[in-house]
């Protein structure tokens, strides 16, 4: 976390003796006998997170409406006739008594409830609910009046609050966020209820990505498994009959089940505990491998089932993905047509060589195609390779399966700018038109590393590889080989357009989160 974050939490009432707790090391992390202690805030020392983003979420609503209907009539100011039948200031009374049922609405539509329970809730994901909201207050607006007579609303003016009104929303909801994520009360406790295999996945991703705002305090189990190579100094800070102690001596905020060797009664009987203590529940499901996002939950007699469809994507939605990729690689050809130029002689001049790289990949249905990228290596980058090869981060964990080096020697000083924030990737603009690449898709592996997918995670291909996919937004080169095999696999059978566009919108922010050069 950052300084000031610290100085928050400080500030908010510090690490009381309310707040420790001695906590065990995994087997082999620390020597026998020596433990780590953990000092928190002591529970109630300071606000939560719920509380914190849904006031600044009200607050960036009431902004983004207000702002839309200032900005609205300023443009309209120009009519010599009041519009609509009302003069302006009868327009104002009437919109800033209209402010509380905007509030309510955008209540009943939930959009004030996710941030606290989804670590990775993004404004990106509720477009299509402040879109609907607006279009249906708008026009029951309109409806309203025509229907009652009441006034005579002007509808290109409508039409102009209805466009910044979802424009003004939605800004300012990032905006809201930006800052909250800059706060201490953004940041959740959280424990980990399994230190299995499992649990150490799941606490190596959240260590890996700190903007979910989730402070891993450790874990919870009576039997941990060996620690993970790639995972932190975490520590076991109790048993499961510990966990309601712990979460109100650390402050809990999020207990995340994981697989615990624990009966399934008395793993039940541990969460209802934690109901009287608010805290937010999260149970990994069996078979999470083949249980995307996307799927949706139903009931039998009051059971919950997840339902999993056959996977088949359907003609209109391979040629609706299709011409999304067009219509976005014409554009973004056009639009960056410049800055191909000025990398282009940047490239001459900083290293002798060619301004393209072109390499083998394979491409959906096994058809190996030759990905187009802007160079960044020596030219006698290849040779050069077997030089480097015991740098590969991938061999240091265990798995050489994958060739990536961390600010790699090879690389040119302009290269590692390109490669910093993928620009060097661009050029893929032109695979992606040629129908060799998708936007969005599975990672474009090189054919060595192909070679190590087998039977089921084969259908990761069923799609054209993509530019950016779920591998670049979750850790980008930091994840694992089967660990990417998983995510790809999960974003073929479960794909749909509001994912593709969710990746999209995620990738500029995962580009600019990365720590090393590859």
């Amino acid at each position: 976390m950052t300084d000031h974050i610290a100085d928050e939490l400080s500030a908010a009432g510090g690490p009381g003796e309310a707040g420790r707790i001695q906590a065990t090391a995994f087997p082999g992390l620390l020597a026998p006998g020596v433990g780590t202690r953990l000092e928190t805030a002591a529970p109630g020392a300071r606000h939560r997170r719920g509380w914190l983003v849904r006031r600044l979420l009200l607050v960036a609503d009431l902004v983004g409406i207000v702002g839309a209907f200032t900005f609205t009539e300023l443009v309209f100011a120009h009519h010599h006739e009041p519009v609509g039948g009302l003069q302006p200031l009868a327009e104002w009374l009437i919109f800033v008594a209209a402010l509380p049922l905007w509030v309510v609405a955008i209540k009943v539509y939930g959009l004030y409830d996710h941030d606290s329970e989804r670590t990775d809730h993004s404004t990106s994901d509720e477009f299509s609910s402040v879109f609907h909201l607006v279009t249906v207050v708008t026009f029951a607006f309109f409806g309203f009046s025509w229907l009652f007579g009441l006034v005579r609303p002007d509808q290109q003016k409508l039409a102009a609050f209805w466009v910044l009104a979802i424009a003004g929303i939605c800004g300012m909801r990032v905006l809201a966020r930006a800052v909250a994520r800059r706060r201490a009360a953004f940041v959740q406790n959280t424990l980990i209820l399994g230190a299995g295999d499992v649990g150490q996945v799941i606490g190596r991703k959240l260590l890996n990505h700190p903007e979910y705002g989730l402070n891993l305090v450790g874990f919870v189990d009576s039997a941990p498994k060996e620690r993970r190579l790639d995972l932190d100094d975490l520590t076991i800070v109790g048993t499961p009959e510990d966990l309601a102690a712990v979460v109100q001596e650390l402050d809990v905020e999020r207990v995340i089940v994981a697989f615990s060797n624990d009966a399934h009664e008395d793993v039940l009987n541990l969460l209802r505990s934690l109901r009287d203590l608010d805290v937010q529940i999260d149970i990994v499901p069996r078979l999470f491998e083949i249980v995307t996002p996307s799927l949706r939950m139903h009931a039998l007699e009051g059971l919950a089932v997840i339902g999993i469809p056959p996977f088949e994507l359907s003609r209109s939605s391979r040629l609706l993905k299709r011409v999304m990729d067009v219509v976005g690689a014409v554009i973004g050809l056009i639009v960056l047509a410049p800055v191909f130029v000025l990398i282009a002689i940047a490239t001459k001049l900083d290293s002798r060589g060619p301004v393209f790289f072109r390499q083998m990949r394979m491409g959906t249905g096994s058809e190996p195609f030759q990905i187009l990228k802007f160079r960044t290596m020596v030219v006698d980058a290849e040779k050069r390779k077997e030089a480097v090869a015991s740098l590969n981060k991938h061999v240091l964990n265990g798995d050489a399966r994958m060739f990536k080096i961390p600010d790699d020697p090879r690389v040119t000083r302009l290269g590692a700018f390109l490669r910093r924030y993928s620009i060097d990737e661009l050029p893929q603009l032109v695979n992606v038109l040629r129908g060799e690449m998708s936007l969005v898709g599975p990672r474009p592996l090189i054919l060595d590393e192909n070679d190590h997918v087998t039977e089921w995670a084969k259908r990761r291909l069923n799609l054209r590889p993509g530019i950016t996919g779920l591998w670049q937004v979750a850790g980008r080169n930091e994840i694992p080989f089967d660990e990417m095999v998983k995510l790809d696999y999960m974003y073929v059978t479960g794909w749909s357009v509001g994912g593709d566009l969710k990746i999209l919108t995620r990738t500029i922010p995962a580009v600019l989160r990365t720590k090393h050069v590859y």
